[in-house]
């Protein structure tokens, strides 16, 4: 495998040419090179970047990082804690350790765990005390109540942000990261507490509250229907995923105008579940398997779409270039699940494949 590598953004709504997709919006940066990635940081909330040239290697070997961005005048949550998931060789990790995050905590302190999930696959968080989900990929959700009784998915690529506070006793409040990692907040070592028999449903979770766009005047309507059928992929024969009906590279893109509103449906009977991740856009979900959303609008970048599920979003065409539309199961990615949204009369000077190896799965 070649070692260049590209930096994504994950979740964070750059302008096109930093995206870091290489043989899209770059070539892939060789051993010995350099590329310098600038854009404003004003978008608030919870993010992370990885390499997008080969990048199931890549950042199943650690080529990622984590993305926090405050507002100028600070933020409300006197503890600030960054928790991103990996597994290195099947080992569960925090921040790159093996075992718990202890995170010293006074009675009473108000505590956000900002959870990133940077494996292929859901992980499901939880904690022994009440707590607030504060905000799902970056974005935050309107009106959080208390959460008991569940556990919060968070989809590979995703990001959940929970809200906890410290017993007025000082006792230590234990947020399970997953089945074998916890952050561990003030004094003391708590059992793990066991996992919830149910997941935490954000299509009802919060207080609804006006979008900024209006789904209803969308014209533009798209059908993104995930599938498993025998072909070729790369010239090498296979049951490879699909996307209406075709393989990659022959996959159609999806064609938009600046300012359109655009509605996808999402379909997966492929037999397996996909972790759907949007480059340069956040969608909001108006519903999953024909219900719709009730609660705080649910605004994500990256969404688990169990097999036999539907998932109908809706975002605004504001952020112009060509885009990656693909599966955060990088393997699946790299087996041809990557569909592409373009701009109309926007065009790129670089090719995958070529000269450079560019290889953005």
């Amino acid at each position: 495998m070649k070692a260049g590598v590209t930096l994504h953004w994950h979740g964070y709504d750059v302008p096109a040419a930093m995206d870091g997709v290489a043989g899209v919006t770059q070539d892939e940066v060789p051993v010995g090179g350099e590329f310098t990635y600038r854009f404003v940081a004003n978008q608030i909330g919870t993010y992370w970047y990885h390499s997008h040239q080969v990048s199931n290697p890549q950042v199943i070997g650690g080529l990622f990082g984590t993305l926090v961005v405050l507002p100028k005048a600070g933020h409300g949550d006197p503890v600030d804690v960054v928790a991103a998931a990996h597994s290195y060789a099947g080992m569960k990790t925090i921040n790159g350790v093996v075992g718990d995050l202890k995170v010293p905590a006074m009675p009473g302190q108000q505590v956000r765990v900002r959870v990133i999930n940077t494996d292929n696959g859901p992980i499901e968080t939880w904690a022994d005390t009440p707590f607030r989900v504060l905000a799902i990929d970056g974005f935050p959700v309107n009106g959080p109540t208390e959460v008991t009784d569940r556990s919060v998915t968070v989809t590979a690529g995703g990001r959940a942000d929970l809200g906890v506070t410290v017993p007025s006793d000082g006792k230590a409040v234990r947020v399970q990261i997953s089945k074998g990692t916890a952050v561990v907040i003030g004094a003391g070592d708590p059992v793990a507490p066991p996992q919830p028999a149910a997941a935490l449903d954000l299509l009802s979770y919060g207080r609804p509250t006006a979008l900024p766009f209006d789904p209803a005047t969308a014209n533009r309507h798209f059908d993104y229907s995930i599938g498993h059928r025998p072909g070729f992929v790369r010239g090498a024969p296979g049951l490879w995923w699909s996307i209406n009906g075709h393989l990659y590279p022959h996959v159609p893109m999806y064609v938009v105008r600046e300012g359109d509103v655009v509605i996808m449906h999402i379909d997966n009977h492929s037999g397996e579940l996909h972790p759907m991740h949007l480059h340069g856009h956040h969608a909001v979900v108006l519903a999953r398997n024909g219900v719709a959303a009730t609660g705080s609008p649910w605004w994500m970048d990256s969404v688990n779409v169990l097999e036999g599920e539907t998932y109908d979003i809706a975002f605004v065409a504001n952020n112009p270039g060509i885009w990656l539309d693909h599966c955060h199961h990088l393997k699946h990615a790299a087996q041809g699940m990557v569909a592409h949204l373009m701009y109309e009369g926007i065009d790129t000077p670089y090719r995958i494949g070529g000269a450079a190896d560019n290889r953005p799965d």
